[in-house]
Order: structure tokens, then C-alpha cells, then sequence
């Protein structure tokens, strides 16, 4: 497992006269960005978003685009919503039918014949042709013969931008569009208003989805500014939790564990009151696989064994906790002398506690700029025209002109082709090797992201380091430690930081390949290539978990040493495995505590957000706002108290990472006699039952 260290009486702390490391990454990661920038750049010059924002009519115009001829027509209306209901909707996503863009939706059922004959109608109906029809020029079957009108209007309703009919269900189930049942297409049949619901249904694949994401979005709109407050409120949590473990890290950490228990037990005596109190009321005793999957998740909460699965859960849970604290109980102790170690540190490095927001910037940029050149990629294929018809015919799918199309010799065979916009693609090298560019995003993201992380962890192990090595605390600690650390870490260690950094992603971007694969491969019956497909993404989430764990210490003997990655990952890594028992059980120990702080800020939150928005408290039950599911602003101030306080708690976390190692270095370096004195607090010279001989002969 490798020599242990030596005593070197020139170590004071993190090395200062260091040089450059991992020089070849480091060229390596900077040309990537430039790739990177140069993807971008490519991508925002050829890209639309308007392609994603508008729907687009049969010639790939974009309906209600300001500037454009169509901004006053931002709805879209099909002829035939019935071909809809094809399943070539489904393959190609587009309806095989003329598109128009018009400035409202019809609101009454009429055929084209009805129209022709009636002159008052005629300008109405026109608002749904395409433009340049003459009535007076030109007969009904000359003008269907053309597909420039469609053969009958029915009464729609705008949804999604798009022209659906105004569909609804009377008593005993009958659908009706507009109140009535059976219509007239315009060509002597009649359609039954079922068909229209099918074909609406088909037109738009995700229309019980947007459904409710619109009501979500709803919910966000008269929520957000409490949503904010409860984010604010966690903050505030969270940094009161923080300033009092630097004072009373021992007692916090005791309540802590109290009030985790107690809280986890008030959740198992609510979800039993519900559970109690549904008995006998009318459906509660349906199964949640027999109700299925619903828009509305509040009926789950009507029906007694979701309180009774989350009462189990919850048990389980609580079981859990209990069982680690009795058999861990005596490293508890050690592992709160070493929080209370961290405490000190933390407040002796004040500025480490805002750090975190920086690598959050950091993060968000890198974020901001992953998602929206990624839309740029995705719209930025050109306009592809398919041959549409109804009949069998020779040319049907081909790629057509739309300028040229009526010319061709194709009209004469197929006569009832049309060429139609189909979808967004193009034949050029850019458009070839687009699949590149796009994985390429995904590929920078995750080493951009991992970066910014490893920067964070580099620069907080320096500063807590410097910490630890000086043997006279506060005096010897370094004036801005995180300043320094970050200087450091940039202008030594970004090739360092990189290699690291690009063999997390690798294996990241492997993992993302798999989930790939399995979405493609779960409609397949080869049993063994499912279980290949499990083992190997079971393989790659334990070699991503492992590269984590010496990722992170490699970066503190990287900040503590100044040496290259490799070289600091191997260090870490015999270092930790000389000292596997303490590391197994102190290091995860206090992994834990940690954990429960958050699970504790977390419920504390979630609990008052819980009561809040679902109109449990009396006293500001009109101040809540009124929601369609009281469980988004509930969800939203839960998942983002969990990334406020782990925000917070992270730097705690890498405090305790690096005081643990240079713990373990100092325990290899030093005996505790005045040439070699332990550089350790005195608490943990207690606890490990250590001293310094100089302290002893004090004591004495």
C-alpha cells in the first residue's frame, strides 16, 4: 500500500514553490473550449429557435412570428384534421394534410358547397384557403380538386397554437363538436364527432402532457414569489445551522440526530392518522395499480394505501437511523470531535462559506450555455417537403419542391398528391455530421461541469488545509486562504484539474450512452441482452462512484503537494488504504451526520411548505394561493432547500475530507515529540489518547 510518509521539517502546509502539472491536459482542455466556442458560434448561425417556439404551416412558415408576413396569424389550422388519425403522424410527426395559418379558428360547422352557394359566407370561409381563391373564377370542384380550401369547417378552439375541435361529452358519454354529432364533410359523406376526437388526440402525441405542464406552469405563476420565500427561509436555515456548529457543534449535532428521529416519527403518525381516517370513506380502498397513471395527483392522496406505503417507507426509514446510531454510537463521538474540528476551520475561513455560490455561477453558466446551444443544434435543419397523398402511388414519401411541384409529372400520376412541408433536415456536411456536433455538446458539458466542481474542491481543500498546518491557530493561518488556494489551483493545476475532470466524464458520458441503449432495447425479447445492458450500467455507476471518491482526495494531495494528478491519485489512494478502518467507518460516519443536517433542513421546510400550501394552517389559509396541484411549490421549496443546504454543507463535507487526511498524514509524519509534534488539535489528541510532549511537560 505503499511507504508510509516521513518526517519533513520543512512541511509547513499546502507547498507554495510548485510548478505546473498535467501541462498536456491542460492544452488538451483548452483547445476544447475553443472547439467548443467554434460548435457554438456554427450552431447559433445556422440554428432557429422559432422552430421549436412556433408551429409551422405546410410551406415550413412560422405562424405569429413577428416580422413576418404571418405575425397576425399566429394560429395553425388543418384541412382534414381527420388524416391526422393516421399513424404516419406518429412515424414523421406531421399530419398528412394542407396547414394554414390563420388569425383565429372557425367557430362554426359548414361545408365548401354550402359556402360557394351562399356569397355572405364566402369571405369567411376564405380566411381558411390559401390565398389567391376565386370564388367567382373557379368551381367547388375545381377549387378541391386543387387543395386550395378545405372541404368543410367544423367549430375549434385554440390549444397549443393549434386549431382542434371544440370537442366535449354530453350525459351517457356522447362526444359532440359544437353541440352537434354527425357532420357533413363537404364530399356527400358523413363523420361521426368521435373520429375528430381520434384525429385531435393524434394531431398533438403529448396533449395530456402539456395539459399538465399548463397546469404546473399555473401553479408556478401565483406560487413563485412564496416559492421564493421558502427558498430564502431555507437560506436562512441553513446558514443559523452552520454559525451554530461553529459554537456548539457537539450539542447541534445531538439535536440534530433528536430532532431527524422525531421528525421521520411525526411523518409515520401523519401518514397513520390519514390512513385511519380514510377508512370507509367512499373509493379509498381502490389500489394505486388499479386507478393508473392520473393527470391529477391529488386522487392518489384520496386513497388509503398511499398513506399506508408512505407509513412503511417512512418506518423503514426511521429503523435505519436508529440501528446505525446504537452500533456506531463510539465513532459517532469521534466523528463530532472532528466536525467540531471542521467548525473551528470553517470559522476561521469564513469566505469558504460563500464560495459555493461562485461554483454555482460557474455551474449555471456552463449550463446555460449546454442547453441553448443544444436548441440551436436541434433547429438548425433546413425545411424537407414530402410527397402526401391518400392513394397508393410510386412517388409517395419522396422529397419534393414546393415551387416546382404542380409542373411535374407526379400530379398526373398521383392526383391527389400534395407536397407538404415534413420536417426539419438538410443533405449538407453540416447537417451529415450534426450527430457529432450534438454529442460534442454533451460531451463538453459534463467535462466543463466537472471542472468547475473540481475547482470548487481543489480551492476549499487548500484553504482548509493551510488550516491544519498551522501549528499555532489562528496565528500561522495564511491572510485570504481562499484566495490563495484559488490562485493556485488556476494557475498550476488547470491540466490537473482537467484529467480528472475528463475521466469522470468519459465514464458519465458512457453512462448516458447505456440509458440510451436501454430505451431503445425495451421493446425488445432478448433476455440476455437486457441482463448484459443492467450489468454494465450496474459497472459504470460503481466505476463512476469510485472515480468520485479518488477524484476528490487526489484533488486535496493536488492542492496540499502541488504534485500531477496521477501522482496525487495514487497518493491519496495508498494513503487512505493504510487507514481503510478509519476510513470505512469515521470518514462515512460523519458522511452521515452531515446527511441528517440536510434531511433535517429539508423537513423542516417541507413540513411548513406542506401545511402552508395546502391550507392546513387556519390562521393564513387566505393567504395561500389557490393551485391546481399543491404539490409542485411543495416539491419546488424541497428540491431546492436539498440544493440550498447541500450548498452549504458541501463545504463542511470537503472541510472534513481534508482535515481527515492531513489527520492521517500528520499521524504517518509525526510522534508527538518537540521535533516532530503533532500538528492535530487537542481534542483529537485526546481522543486518539496522543499528546505532544511539549503540552505534556505543561501539563505536568
Amino acid at each position: 500500500m505503499g511507504e508510509a510518509r516521513k518526517f519533513d521539517p520543512t512541511f509547513k502546509g499546502p507547498i507554495h514553490n510548485r510548478g505546473c502539472t498535467d501541462v498536456f491536459c491542460c492544452i488538451l482542455f483548452i483547445l476544447a473550449i475553443l472547439g467548443y466556442f467554434a460548435v457554438g458560434i456554427l450552431a447559433w448561425s445556422q440554428g432557429d429557435p422559432r422552430k421549436v417556439i412556433y408551429p409551422t404551416d405546410s410551406r415550413g412558415q412560422f405562424c405569429g412570428q413577428a416580422g413576418t408576413p404571418l405575425e397576425k396569424k399566429p394560429l395553425l389550422f388543418y384541412f382534414n384534421i381527420l388524416k391526422c388519425a393516421s399513424p404516419l403522424t406518429l412515424l414523421e410527426f406531421q399530419c398528412p394534410t394542407t396547414q394554414l395559418c390563420v388569425e383565429s379558428c372557425p367557430t362554426k360547422h359548414m361545408t365548401l358547397l354550402k359556402a360557394y352557394l351562399n356569397k355572405g359566407e364566402q369571405e369567411y370561409y376564405k380566411q381558411f384557403c390559401k390565398e389567391g381563391v376565386d370564388f367567382s373564377k373557379m368551381s367547388a370542384p375545381e377549387i378541391l380538386r386543387d387543395g386550395l380550401c378545405p372541404s368543410m369547417l367544423m367549430s375549434s378552439k385554440p390549444f397549443t397554437r393549434r386549431c382542434l375541435p371544440a370537442l366535449s361529452t354530453m350525459k351517457g358519454g356522447v362526444v359532440v363538436v359544437g353541440n352537434e354529432t354527425i357532420f357533413d364533410n363537404g364530399e356527400g359523406e358523413k363523420v361521426n364527432a368521435t373520429d375528430f376526437l381520434d384525429a385531435s388526440k393524434k394531431s398533438n402525441v403529448v396533449v395530456e402532457a402539456r395539459q399538465v405542464a399548463m397546469r404546473i406552469f399555473e401553479d408556478y405563476t401565483v406560487s413563485w414569489y412564496w416559492i421564493l420565500i421558502g427558498l430564502v427561509i431555507a437560506m436562512v436555515v441553513s446558514l443559523i445551522f452552520i454559525i451554530l456548529l461553529r459554537y456548539l457543534a457537539g450539542i447541534m449535532i445531538w439535536v440534530m440526530i433528536v430532532m431527524v428521529i422525531l421528525v421521520i416519527g411525526y411523518g409515520i403518525f401523519h401518514c397513520a392518522m390519514e390512513y385511519r381516517s380514510l377508512k370507509g370513506e367512499p373509493g379509498s380502498d381502490v389500489t394505486i395499480r388499479d386507478l393508473g397513471l392520473q393527470t391529477d395527483f391529488s386522487v392518489y392522496l384520496q386513497i388509503r394505501q398511499t398513506w399506508l406505503a408512505f407509513m412503511i417507507i417512512l418506518s423503514i426509514v426511521e429503523v435505519v437511523v436508529i440501528l446505525l446510531l446504537i452500533f456506531l454510537r463510539k465513532r459517532v463521538l469521534i466523528a463530532i470531535a472532528l466536525i467540531k474540528e471542521a467548525s473551528r476551520a470553517v470559522g476561521h475561513v469564513m469566505s469558504s462559506l460563500f464560495y459555493p455560490l461562485l461554483t454555482f455561477a460557474l455551474l449555471a453558466l456552463v449550463i446555460a450555455y449546454w442547453a441553448i446551444t443544444a436548441v440551436f443544434l436541434s433547429t438548425s435543419n433546413e425545411q424537407v417537403y414530402k410527397v402526401f397523398n391518400t392513394t397508393e402511388c410510386d412517388y409517395s414519401r419522396n422529397t419534393c419542391n414546393p415551387e416546382t411541384f404542380n409542373t411535374t409529372n407526379i400530379t398526373a400520376q398521383c392526383p391527389d398528391a400534395e407536397c407538404l412541408f415534413a420536417f426539419y433536415g438538410g443533405e449538407t456536411y453540416y447537417h451529415k455530421y450534426l450527430i457529432l456536433f450534438q454529442f460534442y455538446n454533451v460531451f463538453l458539458f459534463f467535462w466543463c461541469a466537472n471542472f468547475v466542481t473540481a475547482l470548487g474542491q481543489v480551492t476549499l481543500a487548500g484553504a482548509f488545509a493551510s488550516y491544519y498546518w498551522a501549528f499555532k491557530k489562528p496565528d500561522d493561518i495564511p491572510a485570504n486562504p481562499i484566495c490563495s488556494s484559488l490562485g493556485r489551483a488556476l494557475r498550476y493545476h488547470t491540466g490537473s484539474l482537467a484529467f480528472g475532470s475528463l475521466i469522470l466524464s468519459l465514464v458519465q458520458v458512457i453512462r448516458v450512452l447505456l440509458e440510451y441503449l436501454d430505451q431503445k432495447l425495451k421493446a425488445a425479447q432478448n433476455r440476455f441482452a437486457k441482463f448484459l445492458l443492467s450489468c454494465l450500467k450496474c459497472c459504470f455507476w460503481c466505476l463512476e462512484k469510485f472515480i468520485k471518491f479518488l477524484n476528490r482526495n487526489a484533488y486535496i494531495m493536488v492542492a496540499i503537494y502541488g504534485k500531477s494528478f496521477c501522482t496525487s491519485a495514487r497518493d491519496a489512494f495508498f494513503l487512505l488504504m493504510r487507514n481503510i478502518i478509519r476510513v470505512a467507518v469515521l470518514d462515512k460516519v460523519t458522511d452521515f451526520l452531515l446527511f441528517l443536517g440536510k434531511l433535517l433542513i429539508v423537513g423542516i421546510v417541507g413540513i411548513c411548505s406542506f401545511f402552508f400550501f395546502s391550507g392546513r394552517i387556519k390562521a393564513v389559509e387566505q393567504t395561500a394561493p389557490s393551485l391546481n396541484y399543491y404539490w409542485v411549490p411543495i416539491l419546488t421549496v424541497v428540491v431546492g432547500s436539498y440544493l440550498i443546504a447541500h450548498g452549504f454543507f458541501s463545504v463542511y463535507a470537503m472541510c472534513v475530507d481534508t482535515l481527515f487526511l492531513c489527520f492521517l498524514e500528520d499521524l504517518e509524519r509525526n510522534d508527538g515529540t518537540a521535533e516532530r509534534p503533532y500538528f492535530m488539535s487537542q481534542n483529537l489528541l485526546t481522543i486518539l489518547k496522543k499528546s505532544n510532549e511539549d503540552q505534556a511537560k505543561t501539563v505536568d
